[in-house]
């Protein structure tokens, strides 16, 4: 049962197209009287920004202390030597960060605030590697056709000081030509894999083994850079922090590559029950656990394989745990190839593996009311919540908004019978009669919304508006919890 079925998934979709249950119109005032709005609170935290913005500047700092951007004499060669320094430095320390991210440390977790955010942050470090990259590539490389075209001329070389060179030194020297050689081809098989994990319409499982041959690139570039870096750096704390990030990517290239990732938290199942609502291309799947999980938290999710040639998908998990009966249910939209075959190949008694749990949307605050948003298949971690409330009840006033396009009268069934036992209030929001839910609507039908947090699982450009406008309105950012989970 492999298919990103969380709400990272549905982020890729228009809003109007996303669907999963419906049958029952809520009447939610058009128009009402704005409750007052308190003073805005402080922001929350951007975990994957600031550690972002943090290794950059750690590293950068760390380089300025041992170099210089304008060393002397100044000409385009000089700055040219310690440029290329700079660039390589920032792009093997953040490919470095981003293949550490790729095998998936639980103990990130909770300080990066679910693994959902350390995807993006290993995005975006995989960006900023290939831009830095580039640069790198092109004051290298494109300085010497430069030469070669009659547009620069280059200083005299000059070979080893007089001083005798150790074996290391002397090793590392004769080793340049190479390191270069490699170093560049080693760059444009990066262009590409990176490119091909940015580009959606890329198949997933062929992304996924892809993907996985940019261990092996990382590996030559670890080479690239231990030969080529300053030998002076080495002693330095920009040498001492860039040595600790290449021994923490390469041993987790080496992960990747012998296919260890989530190995530690991955346990046996077998399929176990089988459920379709066809009227909105959906099923439920029920999978019996042998031991070794350890238990999960409502919201969160999990990466289940059923066919070893497609790999890993996440799926919200939409159950509540029960040590009694170790069993998770994960309900799946067909939303693309895969999914689209899934009804069709996954029957009763089919085996698969399930690696998790992660995430960090996990309910937990001190408000004293919440409010969940959930569009089309998004409505799944909200599900695995009610059944954990069903079984444990809290204190919290719960208002639950489910925005659908489509109708299954057994689906509707179950999920306004969660919802009363958990004794959640559900407003159902059904697209094509009610028209697309609004910020105005959600506070016209909770107007103590203002001492609520908000979870909202859905497309993200929905999650975006929601978000600004309720900040707008006063409502702390850090009250505000979205998923940001995306596999590429």
């Amino acid at each position: 049962m492999n298919a990103t079925v969380n709400c990272g998934t549905l982020r890729q979709c228009p809003f109007h197209h996303l669907s999963f249950l419906s049958d029952r119109k809520v009447a939610i005032p058009q128009q009402a009287n704005q409750a007052e709005v308190p003073p805005k609170g402080h922001f929350k935290l951007k975990y994957i920004k600031v550690t972002f913005w943090l290794l950059l500047l750690l590293l950068s700092g760390a380089w300025l202390f041992a170099d210089t951007f304008i060393p002397t004499p100044f000409s385009y060669f000089s700055f040219r030597t310690v440029f290329t320094q700079y660039s390589g430095i920032i792009a093997i320390g953040s490919m470095s960060v981003a293949m550490l991210l790729a095998v998936r440390p639980k103990w990130m977790e909770q300080p990066l605030n679910g693994l959902d955010k350390m995807y993006r942050l290993h995005k975006w470090l995989g960006i900023t590697a290939l831009i830095f990259a580039t640069l790198h590539w092109w004051w290298a490389q494109g300085t010497k056709w430069m030469v070669r075209w009659g547009w620069l001329q280059r200083p005299e070389r000059h070979g080893p000081s007089g001083e005798a060179l150790s074996q290391l030194e002397q090793w590392l020297h004769d080793q340049r030509g190479t390191a270069e050689s490699v170093g560049e081809w080693a760059f444009y098989a990066a262009v590409l894999l990176i490119a091909l994990a940015l580009i959606k319409w890329f198949p997933y499982h062929l992304f996924r083994k892809t993907h996985k041959w940019l261990a092996a690139v990382y590996l030559v570039l670890v080479y690239h850079s231990l030969v080529l870096i300053k030998s002076e750096y080495w002693s330095q704390p920009i040498g001492w922090i860039t040595a600790l990030l290449l021994l923490c990517g390469t041993i987790s290239a080496l992960l990747v590559l012998a296919g260890r990732v989530g190995k530690k938290c991955t346990v046996k199942g077998n399929i176990s029950a089988l459920e379709s609502y066809p009227g909105v291309k959906v099923i439920e799947g029920r999978i019996q656990l042998s031991e070794g999980w350890k238990g999960h938290s409502p919201g969160q999710f999990a990466f289940v394989t059923s066919k070893t040639t497609e790999g890993a998908h996440p799926y919200t998990i939409a159950s509540a745990w029960n040590p009694d009966d170790p069993s998770l249910t994960f309900i799946v939209k067909s939303l693309g190839d895969w999914t689209s075959q899934l009804r069709q190949s996954l029957k009763v008694g089919t085996p698969v593996s399930v690696e998790g749990p992660y995430g960090c949307f996990d309910f937990n605050d001190d408000q004293p009311r919440q409010i969940w948003i959930g569009a089309g298949i998004g409505i799944t971690p909200f599900i695995a919540k009610m059944k954990h409330l069903a079984q444990f009840p809290g204190k919290k006033e719960i208002d639950l908004f489910h925005v659908t396009r489509d109708y299954d009268e057994t689906a509707i069934g179950k999920l306004t019978e969660d919802a009363r036992l958990a004794k959640v209030r559900l407003h159902l929001i059904v697209t094509p009669r009610d028209g697309r839910l609004t910020p105005e609507q959600i506070r016209a039908a909770v107007p103590e919304w203002y001492s609520a947090s908000l979870w909202f699982c859905g497309p993200s450009a929905f999650g975006s508006t929601l978000r600004k406008d309720f900040l707008k309105h006063g409502l702390p950012a850090k009250h505000f919890h979205q998923e940001l989970f995306e596999m590429r």
